[in-house]
């Protein structure tokens, strides 16, 4: 998914965030998809005060969306560098094409893992056929060692297991004996939960990993702390076990995301993550240039089979992207 603000703030971080509290609570903030009958995300990272969870750097959560009165989900051609882009969905069905030669369909209990590296651009379209959209996009932002690699794209078909009433789909990394054919290019682990009510489950964590759990329905708390729909609480690395409980009458959904601290500046710049300033500024010349303008489709980024026009670039800031306090 494009972030489609016209405006994207820019983001530097270090990729370890000294913020001292156990639990901590990241509210969303809306964001629409494009004009006034737009698609609506709650965006809960990246924010001010927090950039990162693990390599985890981008969560746009969404949903249920009645798609007969947004229009659903249509992001035209756009481009990414650096990151990987994993689409999980709860309800509906998206069209991906890009412009390594894939159309795949994103559906519930799949996760779709697109790594960008050096670069690559692709489309996001909801199919005629879904009348409500509901899930995530995630982005993860790569290591220096392997950020300009070649990009590619990944299905996988996740199998859930249950445990103590709990059914957990690990698509990324390990959790609870379980794990997913996707690992990613640092120490990560993102899961879904599904909670009866009154149910809960202590999970056995990384002591290294820093975690979020993204609470999409239901009554929850993390390590007792209470987490409302559509927060995000944050634990802190160095504990061995994550307590999450469905603490109401009805059934609970939320996804837990975790991984080592990056350990890295990046800055964050529209759908680009690099290092730099002039590398951020190099890529979107690039893609207007090769792409908007038409100069280039085989650039970088390449070029994706769709009916429409691409993204164009959003105006640049006018001061150099560099760190926020």
């Amino acid at each position: 998914m494009s972030n489609l603000e016209t405006e994207p703030a820019e983001i530097v971080s270090t990729g370890g965030d000294d913020i001292s509290a156990a639990i901590e609570i990241l509210t969303p903030r809306d964001v629409p998809l494009g004009g006034p009958r737009a698609m609506g995300v709650r965006r809960t990272l990246p924010q001010r005060r927090r950039s990162l969870i693990g390599a985890w750097c981008f969560v746009d959560h969404y949903g249920p969306d009645n798609v007969s009165v947004t229009g659903g989900m249509v992001v035209p051609p756009h481009p990414h560098t650096g990151l990987q882009t994993a689409s999980w969905l709860f309800a509906g069905e998206v069209e991906h094409r890009d412009s390594v030669g894939s159309l795949a369909l994103v559906r519930p209990g799949e996760l779709n893992l697109m790594t960008a590296g050096a670069g690559i651009s692709h489309s996001e379209v909801s199919t005629p056929a879904t009348t409500a959209l509901h899930g995530v996009q995630l982005w993860i932002a790569l290591p220096e060692l392997t950020r300009h690699q070649a990009p590619r794209f990944e299905n996988h078909v996740i199998t859930p297991v249950t445990l103590n009433d709990v059914t957990l789909h690990v698509f990324i990394g390990s959790l609870a004996g379980q794990t997913a054919a996707a690992l990613g290019d640092t120490p990560l682990v993102g899961a879904q939960l599904d909670l009866p009510a009154g149910a809960w489950i202590d999970l056995e964590v990384e002591t290294s990993f820093e975690h979020g759990v993204l609470v999409d329905t239901g009554t929850v708390s993390v390590v007792g702390t209470p987490v409302r729909q559509n927060e995000l609480g944050f634990v802190e690395a160095g504990g061995g076990r994550i307590r999450v409980a469905n603490t109401g009458h009805t059934h609970a959904r939320v996804l837990l995301l975790g991984g080592e601290p990056l350990g890295e500046q990046i800055v964050m710049w529209w759908n680009f993550i690099g290092r730099s300033h002039d590398e951020i500024i190099a890529w979107r010349a690039q893609w207007q240039s090769d792409v908007i303008d038409g100069t280039d489709a085989g650039g970088r980024f390449g070029h994706v089979a769709y009916h429409g026009a691409a993204l164009p670039a959003p105006a640049l800031p006018t001061v150099r992207l560099k760190p926020r306090d």
